[in-house]
Parts: C-alpha cells; sequence; structure tokens
C-alpha cells in the first residue's frame, strides 16, 4: 500500500490507516476519479443529494496537492475579477465573481456540519513588498466590494505589527474571510463525511482507462465501476489518462517545511494568527500551525519535479522575513505538485454527455476546488448552468506540447521575477 509523502501533515493527520483497493466490479450513479479537495467535494455534494458514489484514488485520499499544500483559505481566483471580466465579458465575470466567496463559505459550512476537526482559524493577509503592490491591494479591496465582499482592511507598515512581525513589507491587505486549516485532516473529514452518508471510497485504485460512452466504465488494475456519470478530478495527478485534457495543463511543484515548535515565538511573529502571502509573481507564504510551528512555502518548480534542495529554495527567503528563525531546527520539508493551466483559471467540461471533468485551479486550489466540486455535483443532479459558465470558457494546450511547456514557461516566469526584484 501506498503512503503519503513525509510532511507535517501526514505526521499529525488524525486518520492513519488506508481505504481497501477496488477488486471486482461494482455499480453507482456517479464514478468520481481522484480523491482530493475536488473528488471528495462533488462526491460529498452528490451523496448529501441521495446519489450512489464509488470514488477512486489512485493512492490514499489528500495524497496530492489536497494534503500537502499552504493550507491557506485564500478567496477568489487564480487572476483578479477584474481581469477575469475583461477576458471573458462582463456577463462571464459578473457570474464567477458571484461565486468567489463560496469556496470558503462551503469549507466553513463543511467544517461546522460534519465536525471536522482541522485546526480553522480565520483571517488571511497580502503582504506587499513595495508602494506599487500596495496600489494593486488598494485596486482589489475596491473590485472586490464590488462583488459584495467587504471585510477587507488595508494595513500600512505600523498596522503590520498586529498581524507579522517582519521588517520585509510596507503594507497589507487583511481579508477577514480568509483563514487556514490542515488540510489532509479537512479532506479526510469530508471523505468520512461522505462514507457516513453511504459512499464509498477505494484507495490503492488508480485509474487505468475511462470508457466516455453512454454507459461508463471506469477501470483499475484490479476491478472496475460501471457508473451513470463519471468525474474526472485527477487534477495534476491525471498522467496521461485522458491525453485530450491532459495536455491543457501542466504539473506545477511548489516546496514547504515546517519548523521544530516554537512555542510562544511563533505567537510573537504572527500574533494575530493570520495566514500570510505576499504579492510576488513567485510568492511566499506562511502561517502558524497549531502547535506553534512556522510552515513556511514558496517557489515553483515548472513540470512538477523535486526542487533538488527544499531547504536551499526555502530557507534563504524565510530567513529575510524572520531573521531569528536562523537557528531554528527544521523537521519536515515536502513538495507537491499543482495543475497550472495556460490561462490561470480553472477549467471544467465535458468529455462527453456522461464524462465531466474539473482542474486547473493554478496554485489557487484550496476554495476553489471546493466550489468547483459542488458545480459538479449541481451538473450531475440536473442543475448545469454554474457547470456552464467555466464550460464555455476558452481553454489552450501550452505552446510547444509536454516537450517545450516547461522552457517556455520559464522564460515568461522570468520576466515577472525581474519585475518584482526591480519593484516595477
Amino acid at each position: 500500500m501506498s503512503e503519503h509523502v513525509k510532511s507535517y501533515y501526514a505526521a499529525t493527520a488524525q486518520k492513519t490507516d488506508a481505504r481497501p483497493a477496488l477488486r471486482g466490479t461494482e455499480r453507482a450513479d456517479v464514478c468520481v476519479v481522484g480523491g482530493g479537495f475536488s473528488g471528495i467535494s462533488a462526491a460529498l455534494e452528490l451523496v448529501e443529494r441521495g446519489f450512489s458514489v464509488i470514488v477512486l484514488e489512485g493512492v490514499r485520499v489528500g495524497f496530492g496537492a489536497s494534503g500537502r499544500n499552504g493550507g491557506q483559505i485564500v478567496n477568489g481566483y487564480s487572476r483578479d475579477l477584474d481581469v477575469i471580466s475583461e477576458r471573458y465579458g462582463a456577463d462571464a465575470g459578473r457570474q464567477i465573481g458571484a461565486m468567489a466567496l463560496e469556496g470558503g463559505n462551503i469549507i466553513r459550512e463543511r467544517v461546522a456540519k460534519y465536525h471536522i476537526d482541522c485546526d480553522l482559524v480565520p483571517g488571511g493577509l497580502f503582504a506587499a513588498f513595495s508602494a506599487k503592490q500596495m496600489k494593486g491591494l488598494e485596486h482589489h479591496k475596491k473590485v472586490w466590494a464590488a462583488y459584495g465582499h467587504t471585510a477587507l482592511e488595508l494595513v500600512d507598515k505600523a498596522g503590520l505589527a498586529a498581524h507579522v512581525r517582519t521588517e520585509r513589507y510596507v503594507g497589507g491587505l487583511v481579508d477577514k474571510l480568509s483563514g487556514h486549516i490542515h488540510p489532509l485532516n479537512l479532506v479526510q473529514g469530508e471523505a468520512a463525511a461522505v462514507e457516513a452518508l453511504g459512499g464509498r471510497i477505494f484507495e490503492d485504485s488508480r485509474v487505468i482507462s475511462v470508457d466516455t460512452g453512454p454507459s461508463p466504465v471506469v477501470k483499475t488494475a484490479q476491478g472496475e465501476v460501471h457508473a451513470k456519470f463519471v468525474l474526472v478530478c485527477g487534477n495534476a495527478y491525471i498522467g496521461d489518462l485522458l491525453p485530450e485534457i491532459g495536455g491543457k495543463i501542466m504539473p506545477v511543484s511548489t516546496q514547504v517545511l515546517a519548523t521544530e515548535p516554537l512555542g510562544e515565538e511563533a505567537a510573537a511573529l504572527l500574533p494575530s494568527n493570520v495566514c500570510v502571502e505576499d504579492c510576488n509573481y513567485v510568492l511566499d507564504y506562511f502561517r502558524r500551525s497549531a502547535d506553534n510551528r512556522i510552515l513556511y512555502g514558496g517557489g515553483i518548480v515548472y513540470g512538477g519535479q523535486d526542487s533538488e534542495s527544499i531547504r536551499a529554495k526555502i530557507i534563504p527567503n524565510m530567513l529575510k522575513t524572520f531573521p531569528t528563525l536562523k537557528d531554528a531546527r527544521i523537521d519536515f520539508t515536502w513538495s507537491g505538485n499543482f495543475a497550472l493551466t495556460l490561462t490561470r483559471f480553472p477549467h471544467m467540461g465535458r468529455l462527453s454527455p456522461t464524462v465531466y471533468f474539473s482542474h486547473g485551479d493554478s496554485g489557487h486550489g484550496v476554495t476553489t476546488t471546493h466550489l468547483l466540486g459542488r458545480i459538479l455535483g449541481e451538473a450531475v443532479a440536473g442543475t448545469a448552468e454554474r457547470f456552464d459558465v467555466f464550460a464555455r470558457l476558452p481553454y489552450f494546450p501550452f505552446p510547444g506540447g509536454k516537450t517545450l511547456r516547461v522552457p517556455l514557461t520559464v522564460l515568461g516566469s522570468w520576466w515577472y521575477r525581474m519585475r518584482d526584484q526591480l519593484g516595477v
């Protein structure tokens, strides 16, 4: 049986025992491929509506980005709401913007409804390095207000001290509807809710083929599921299962570390216990854990390979932010892949009238996956209006295909990194 990577989350997970693998033939109304936030969110939506559901997970529930991410509840999408409106038109922008806070609300609702113990803490902060980035946050606040999000507060450098003790930033934007969680415990808690309502989850059951016909069949090495509908939610770990959609995403690795428990020092560095992400193109993100470690992440590797040294990639920036951590022991380092689209916007659609998919949350997945999982469930239940808002958007393969997509994307990212460094 395959296991989770050796992360802080895996070491402190509440559920450690594995679920059985699929063997033989099973039947269900819906078969969900992928046991991360997208798949489990969709499965929970469906079992709440009375559907019989089987989830097939290739390794363990939450094995991918859903169980390895920074644990930050960040509202919206990986592109700002005004950019979405400019790109896709005012009508699409209005409909997409109307859903922008829903993912975080779904998380809070499910944590309360199903009594999920995942260290939920409210509050997040976007931190600015420059006056230009502060102007961007002022604009961000104004745009969000037009969509009804008024729980945002701009703070200057002096005001930052109530939230983060560092000299790196000139100001920031506090989002009171943001927050942070133990992501692996969240997805496992949601999976337990699926099972309590009659859904079945099989682990160590990597899907090897999906029949997209009118009576779809999903096959693993040891079994198969006959279903009325299939939801493909493999995200960055879909591999070559369905090349027609896999070619429109690229796996991207991000790295995280966890210090030793720091006690009062962690509370002194992050007094209000908000999670923080900076405003750079390749950003850093960090927060306190429930046991007062600092969890610090950042850096990306296009193509999804592990960084040669996570410590070398993360520690220098962590020490620029918090110099007092120079002697802190590092207890965990890990990486994980998220799925990037060329548009940096989630990709949803149909492979046939019976097979739907959702992926490509582009680094903004904790909230977005919960929203899109609900929308997948709605579509299967016969209400596809919100699904079609996303499905109608144009999506494109990466230039250069699998051979050149990584070097071409790296070239583009260098330009944005240079702009961050020059402050232009």
